[in-house]
């Protein structure tokens, strides 16, 4: 099965706590259908003291399900469905099923 939503892309997210912010896809675990996105799903860790860290209680972001996320449309910015062209080369590109702009460069 092809990635629908990779590294690097802007999501937003559609249920939960966080309903209606947007951030960045940090990783993505296919395996697991989860991605990190940037600012969102934030959890209170306690973190033990080492070498290079004090330790303490940090936020940090956890996996969200990628079926409560949607990509960011490039020319609407409004959540889309991602599908998938052959272009002319050869090249098989994702593309945004809102208003057909491609959404890999």
């Amino acid at each position: 099965m092809a990635a629908k939503i990779k590294k690097g892309d802007r999501v937003i997210v559609l249920t939960g706590k966080d309903k209606g912010k947007t951030g960045e896809v940090i990783a993505a675990f296919p395996t697991e259908n989860k991605v990190l996105v940037s600012g969102i799903n934030l959890v209170k860790r306690h973190q033990r003291p080492t070498g290079a860290d004090a330790g303490g209680i940090v936020e940090k972001e956890a996996k969200i399900a990628v079926s409560n996320i949607a990509i960011v449309d490039p020319k609407e910015n409004k959540p889309t469905r991602v599908g998938f062209k052959t272009l002319d080369d050869g090249r098989k590109v994702r593309v945004a099923k809102l208003s057909g702009e491609v959404i890999d460069n």
